[in-house]
């Protein structure tokens, strides 16, 4: 028996500027309309609380697979969530800014609206700090402000190292640093603000030469993966910026740290997650948008967001 029709809000970036062929949101979107449910799109500053109670501008949406033609608006109408809306998604891409925190409490003031992933803990887990509680599983790692702490810790690991920032995503502000290199003060400089904010240095990982490896899970278990392989030209493996998607396998090393992280995952209501793995290691822990859908379904000739929604099915009820 088909699930009832829903009413399902998708807080994210604007939806025109969604890429047809790669978009993990917009799959799950027209996912949701392939099963009868109400689509509903809204930026994170149209979200607002009215006598208490969250609420939003909304705008009804029709989807297709067109690119340059893949939406169509209906009437904005401000709602109460409890009151109209089944599910909230937040899917506003990083970094976890001022308006990303504040739309995300917003979202955490619903009574009755399911909210994925769950509010509270979004905004608790650093997408490159979460991962930081499995430290075992990780390659050598900091975090500081102090370049000389840089510097000794790049020394320690025999002069290069990767470093990037904490609010990144797709990527941007990842460097491969060597003691050689005489741009190392000012990427140094960079990085950490001339020491105004954080920054994470690891231990190089060659096997990124084969790919990061990103792994897709839904409560905490593994629906998928693919491996992001890096240009000649690139030490960064982003689809955006020349990587190359590959077939990946889940592997005994892969499966032992699913197996770690996962029921934190399900006990924070972290519904769907996408972990990073380089060689073995973790590196990332990404529950604030994932993406990797629709490179996963190319690759292995599936549908994830069919098995996406289905979940969200049974947690309705």
């Amino acid at each position: 028996m088909p699930a009832p029709s829903r009413s399902m809000l998708f807080v994210m970036d604007p939806i025109e500027h969604e890429d047809v062929s790669g978009s993990t949101t917009l799959v799950f979107m027209l996912e949701a309309q392939a099963r009868g449910h109400e689509v509903l799109f809204c930026e994170p500053h149209d979200l607002e609380v009215i006598d208490g109670r969250a609420a939003a501008r909304v705008t009804p949406v029709t989807l297709r697979r067109e690119v340059g033609n893949h939406v169509d608006r209906g009437p904005s109408r401000t709602i109460l969530l409890d009151d109209e809306v089944d599910v909230a998604f937040q899917r506003k891409d990083p970094p976890v800014e001022g308006v990303y925190v504040t739309s995300t409490q917003i979202l955490g003031v619903c009574r009755r609206t399911l909210v994925l992933n769950d509010p509270r803990h979004i905004l608790a887990f650093n997408e490159k700090l979460f991962a930081l509680h499995f430290p075992d599983l990780m390659a050598e790692t900091t975090v500081t402000r102090e370049i000389s702490v840089l510097r000794d810790f790049m020394a320690k690991l025999g002069g290069e190292m990767i470093v990037k920032p904490l609010d990144g995503k797709g990527g941007e502000g990842i460097f491969h640093v060597h003691d050689s290199d005489r741009n190392l003060s000012s990427i140094l400089e960079q990085a950490t603000g001339f020491g105004t904010r954080w920054a994470m240095a690891q231990r190089y990982l060659p096997e990124v030469r084969e790919g990061d490896k990103r792994i897709l899970l839904l409560e905490g278990e593994p629906i998928g993966a693919v491996l992001r392989v890096p240009s000649d030209a690139e030490v960064r493996a982003n689809l955006h910026v020349g990587g190359r998607a590959a077939k990946a396998e889940i592997t005994a090393d892969d499966r032992a740290i699913i197996d770690r992280v996962g029921p934190v995952l399900r006990e924070h209501g972290l519904f769907f997650v996408g972990i990073d793995v380089i060689g073995g290691r973790l590196t990332e822990i990404n529950v604030t948008s994932p993406t990797g859908v629709q490179e996963v379904n190319a690759l292995d000739d599936v549908r994830l967001e069919a098995v996406f929604m289905d979940a969200v099915e049974r947690k309705l009820g």
